[in-house]
């Protein structure tokens, strides 16, 4: 079973160009120059460690694969590699 800290993944997403908003939860919005782009994820306040489960919905909130999310979190997948991953997939546009 994959468990990731929370505190890990809100380092993680704020590193690759996340920006968060408190809310009744945090919420991470991806910046790209400066721009705001529909790629988002929600961490709930309450939670200390993310299973499969909420790493699987997770993922695809990012619009990656299990183990791309994995990558990213425990930061094999760098920023500039993340947003060119999403270029090529037509994720986001310039």
């Amino acid at each position: 079973m994959t468990v990731r800290k929370t505190k890990d993944i809100r380092k993680a997403l704020t590193d690759k160009g996340f920006k968060e908003s408190n809310s009744r939860h945090k919420r991470f919005i991806l910046y790209v120059n400066n721009k705001k782009t529909t790629v988002r994820t929600v961490i709930s306040h309450g939670k200390k460690e993310y299973s499969n489960t909420l790493l699987s919905a997770m993922s695809k909130q990012l619009r990656l694969s299990n183990e791309e999310l994995l990558d990213l979190i425990d930061c094999p997948l760098t920023y500039e590699s993340y947003i060119a991953l999403l270029y090529d997939r037509n994720e986001i546009k310039e």
